[in-house]
């Protein structure tokens, strides 16, 4: 028995867009023009592109049209994200590490050894890590400002884990937190995961539009804020004291929940205070030393008020049990000698050198970004679009990232964004002339 009309169209296309015969740009026709050329009703040709769209195949934007997406690198941007190829420059995912790290690896492993608790770290740890632990963190994280006790504090598998243990403990099914329209990928896939209506907060100049959540608050029940004031990313901003203070007063004004992502606040030379420091009855702070340390390193740490620590400890007994005791012990050693601060400062000045150089390469461009930050966000002329960008750099063997995985809401903007930890200095060099030239080419229509 024959699929059914609509069926064929969708495979027909689908297989001109995995053979590259509609490249990643291509505009496809309008609804009513491929009911017409194809003799459906407008109903059905709609069914088609729904179809192809939740394959991942196409992407429609309002007042713009429906088009091919770039199948070859995962939407997800780190967090389903297709394994990169051995030779491929990759500018998709950061992973910033240091040439002395794997002796620093090897150091700590040997001392471990000789170490006379071996045995403990056999054995299940407390749910939120053992007191003396929670109490080296806490004590450097007094170096960023943010003064708390042990007991507010719980270790956690890395700031991802902090992140969904944050939002299961605090929201439910259905209910609507809200977020910058251009936001980590991270956490949208909890959101998604956990069934949360995420509702997008325009930017400001260094920050979200307070007036736009202050409007939305008055029409929505909007239960929690997700935002990260100190290096945000993708776009790099510091949110100043005075707006930090009014996001506070806003929060408690209209009974937020604020969820503090500073996983980057590291980078930045002496920012305000956190957020936590303006709210902290209604504050969750998150952040890990995957990026200030080392991405395998999967410690993080969830900062909350006393009153919410034992719902979030009951989450963390849910989802891992604790955090694996022989990387919270290497870590803990790492802060109480210095190699954390040290690294740290070490990755402020390795990023800002990234960034100079970026700068350099990509002058006259658009772009937006910290200067110590790993990361570059680039906006792209009004007749370029970001898959063309992004299909024409894999042809040169380089991977980036659009704007779509970032994005909160219906509007996608045209833009890439560069990660600028993961390749060594002369490679990051030549994967950013290939970047200027692929625009410069895009510019004058010579891709397509």
């Amino acid at each position: 028995m024959p699929a059914p009309r609509y069926k064929q169209l969708v495979d027909r296309f689908a297989e001109q867009i995995r053979s590259g015969t509609l490249p990643p740009g291509t505009r496809l026709p309008t609804h009513r023009t491929l009911a017409k050329e194809e003799h459906l009703a407008l109903a059905t040709s709609s069914r088609v592109y729904a179809e192809l769209e939740s394959m991942g195949l196409i992407s429609a934007e309002v007042g713009r049209g429906t088009f091919v997406r770039e199948t070859r690198v995962s939407p997800g941007q780190g967090i389903d994200q297709s394994p990169t190829a051995p030779d491929m420059l990759d500018l998709n995912f950061n992973h910033p590490e240091l040439p002395e790290q794997t002796e620093l690896l090897r150091s700590a492993l040997r001392q471990l050894a000789a170490s006379g608790d071996l045995d403990a770290l056999l054995h299940y740890q407390p749910h939120a890590g053992r007191p003396h632990e929670r109490a080296i963190v806490a004590e450097h994280l007094s170096a960023r400002g943010l003064a708390v006790t042990a007991e507010q504090l719980m270790l956690v598998s890395g700031a991802q884990h902090g992140l969904a243990v944050a939002l299961m403990s605090t929201l439910r099914a259905g209910d609507v937190i809200a977020a910058d329209a251009l936001t980590y990928p991270g956490f949208k896939a909890i959101a998604q995961l956990l069934h949360l209506e995420v509702l997008a907060i325009p930017a400001g100049k260094a920050g979200p539009d307070l007036m736009a959540l202050d409007a939305l608050c008055q029409h929505r029940k909007i239960r929690a804020l997700y935002c990260m004031p100190t290096l945000h990313n993708p776009l790099g901003w510091v949110m100043p004291r005075a707006q930090r203070k009014k996001l506070a007063a806003l929060a408690r004004q209209h009974d937020l929940l604020l969820i503090e992502d500073a996983a980057y606040a590291f980078l930045a030379d002496a920012p305000p205070p956190p957020l936590y420091n303006f709210a902290p009855e209604r504050t969750l702070y998150v952040s890990g030393f995957s990026k200030s340390v080392a991405t395998g390193l999967r410690v993080g740490y969830l900062v909350a008020p006393i009153n919410r620590v034992a719902s979030l400890q009951r989450t963390i007994r849910a989802t891992t049990w604790n955090t694996p005791a022989l990387l919270t012990r290497i870590t803990c050693s790492w802060i109480s000698d210095g190699t954390v601060q040290q690294l740290e400062q070490q990755k402020r000045s390795d990023a800002a050198a990234r960034q100079q150089l970026a700068r350099r390469v990509l002058h006259g461009l658009p772009w937006q970004g910290h200067p110590n930050a790993y990361f570059l966000w680039l906006r792209l002329p009004a007749t370029v679009r970001a898959e063309q960008v992004v299909s024409a750099l894999l042809q040169r063997n380089v991977s980036v990232s659009s704007a779509a995985p970032f994005v909160v809401g219906e509007h996608t903007p045209q833009a890439i964004r560069l990660a600028l930890g993961s390749l060594d200095i002369p490679r990051l060099e030549s994967a950013l002339y290939q970047v200027r030239a692929v625009l410069e080419a895009a510019e004058c229509g010579a891709i397509g």
